[in-house]
């Protein structure tokens, strides 16, 4: 008779129990188990989510608490820099906004993300995050979230203003469409869900700032992405 343990389980196609004997040997370095759940493979998003439930989204419920400001190429790009340097002298003076600058780079497979953090009378805030293995733009919504996750922690804010050359990666938090990209935008939407809820008159502008228009404080951000020279130790992610 058969188990029925062992009739009623089912492997993913990509699990490694799934594997014959001779694949099993042919197998160098270190493998992730895909039928792990810790480490699963998810294609799409969680319906267990509420931030991607239709009424239940922040761009359902909050769909004028935030903007993007883009960068048009080769059109009035002095424009567009005076507007960063207005937005940035006003928050100089503003005790209740904190602008996050954000870049990420990635070299010998290692990403560097990096946040800078200004805000009134205070000394500028600095993060920095190394992953191994992972896109461009995985990367830079590293950058962002862990921009917004210092800004949400930060008592009486009101407006945050992310300043980024990767516009179409902070596009993808507020996308209903499946992406590979679910836990990062999970922690940001509930952060920005927390954040809204608290008050009608909390902002979040997105500006996007291209590297070819030097802006001085994206310049510096840039600059630090790129001065890592780290390379990866274990055929695996970390953060």
């Amino acid at each position: 008779m058969d188990d029925p343990h062992n009739s009623l389980t089912k492997y993913s196609p990509h699990s490694i129990k799934s594997f014959t004997k001779c694949q099993k040997s042919n197998i160098k370095g270190h493998l992730i188990d895909s039928n792990n759940k810790l480490f699963g493979v998810f294609p799409f998003f969680s319906p267990l989510n509420p931030e991607f439930i239709l009424g239940s989204r922040v761009v359902d419920i909050f769909p004028d608490q935030f903007s993007f400001n883009l960068a048009n190429k080769g059109i009035n790009d002095n424009s567009h820099i005076q507007q960063l340097d207005d937005i940035t002298l006003r928050s100089s003076s503003s005790p209740n906004t904190m602008i996050v600058v954000t870049d990420a780079s990635v070299k010998n497979d290692i990403a560097t993300s990096i946040s800078h953090i200004h805000t009134f009378n205070q000394p500028m805030i600095k993060t920095v995050h190394h992953v191994a293995f992972v896109t461009s733009t995985e990367a830079e919504l590293f950058a962002i979230r862990y921009g917004i996750n210092q800004v949400c922690s930060t008592e009486n804010i009101s407006k945050i203003i992310i300043v980024t050359d990767s516009i179409h990666a902070a596009r993808k938090i507020f996308d209903d469409k499946s992406n590979p990209y679910q836990i990062h935008l999970t922690t940001v939407l509930r952060k920005l869900w927390h954040f809204f809820s608290t008050g009608q008159e909390n902002f979040i502008e997105f500006w996007e700032c291209p590297s070819r228009l030097k802006w001085r404080l994206h310049q510096l951000v840039n600059k630090e992405s790129k001065s890592f020279n780290l390379l990866p130790s274990l055929p695996s992610k970390i953060s």
